[in-house]
């Protein structure tokens, strides 16, 4: 699967990279699609299913050309870095704009997902009666997870662990968001905030040689947290990948029609027009996390006024959002006609 890349294909990588990692840190939108949409989701899967035993020999043993070779380190590499560059960049540009212009940030984003549904279906070919039901089941898992009620805060670490298999999901199943999974999981603040809020100050701290976290129990106990859940989601990654990988080589087609179903029942969860149900203690006091920020516990939709300039702004920002995704999709089908 891998591809010999030019200059600007390494460039439009680290932009798809980019793109991927700010969709996956907000709830309700999945980086799947945007590898799915943008073209690379095949190879992003089979590259993944490279991470095995044989890439273990070949770590320890420190042939560590043929190890970059054998794991499409090119592709991966770029891919990361994109993911890396957002989380210091496009995902706090867009932490700014859903707090000032929320309910235009979920129009577009709803636009996208829109436009991903038509540009992945037009492809798709004959809708037989089998296609139709698989497609029937992955609309109905995407309307059931967008109306669970979520769990409450849980820090043990087995379940830590569990969450960062589950909710590395969405990098690889489109339309499945580990972020909204999280908060169902009731582990979104802990897993998002709080401990990379931890990481964030201890390596403030370290740099100006300050070691006084050691002594800090609440500290370590969330850099622990945090590692977990990293170790869980790099598990998660790499034995959905290798799952995922073994029903496309069988079940192409079907595994399409759930893919085209999901997100179509996630459309709900990136709903624009909701109001955010925050999280409060015994006494019906809003909890707050480290920031200072409330915590959102869930999303109650309800049907938009149509009197109100607001609501035809969004819709704007809706059909802003369909041609962002078609105008893309149409750039990469004319570089790989070239």
């Amino acid at each position: 699967m891998q591809q010999t890349r030019t200059f600007t294909d390494k460039i439009l990588l680290v932009l798809k990279g980019l793109a991927m990692g700010a969709a996956n840190k907000v709830p309700g939108v999945s980086g799947g699609v945007v590898a799915f949409v943008a073209g690379f989701y095949e190879e992003f899967i089979y590259s993944l299913q490279k991470v095995n035993l044989k890439a273990f020999k070949l770590l320890i043993s420190g042939r560590f050309k043929s190890l970059y070779q054998y794991l499409n380190g090119k592709f991966l590499g770029l891919l990361i870095l994109g993911m890396l560059i957002s989380y210091f960049s496009v995902s706090k540009l867009l932490d700014y704009l859903l707090i000032h212009y929320e309910l235009y940030v979920w129009g577009s984003f709803f636009g996208m997902i829109i436009g991903s549904i038509y540009y992945i279906s037009k492809d798709f070919g004959e809708w037989d009666r089998n296609s139709l039901v698989f497609a029937f089941l992955g609309i109905a898992g995407g309307i059931a997870i967008s109306f669970l009620e979520p769990a409450r805060e849980n820090d043990n670490l087995w379940f830590v662990f569990v969450c960062g298999m589950i909710s590395v999901s969405g990098m690889t199943l489109p339309g499945l968001s580990g972020s909204f999974i999280l908060i169902l999981l009731g582990n979104y603040v802990l897993l998002l905030v709080d401990s990379v809020n931890a990481l964030y100050d201890t390596m403030a701290e370290m740099l100006l040689l300050d070691f006084s976290f050691m002594n800090d129990p609440e500290r370590l106990r969330m850099l622990q947290v945090l590692m977990v859940f990293a170790a869980g989601s790099l598990a998660g990654l790499v034995s959905l990948s290798h799952l995922l990988g073994f029903v496309l080589k069988r079940f192409k087609k079907e595994t399409f029609a759930v893919i085209i179903g999901f997100i179509t029942g996630s459309l709900g969860v990136v709903w624009p027009w909701k109001e955010k149900i925050y999280k409060t203690n015994e006494n019906g006091e809003i909890l707050m996390d480290r920031e200072g920020n409330q915590i959102i516990d869930n999303y109650d939709r309800y049907w938009p006024d149509f009197s109100s300039s607001e609501t035809w702004l969004t819709l704007f920002f809706i059909m802003v959002g369909i041609f962002i995704v078609l105008g893309l999709a149409w750039y990469e089908n004319k570089n790989q006609k070239k």
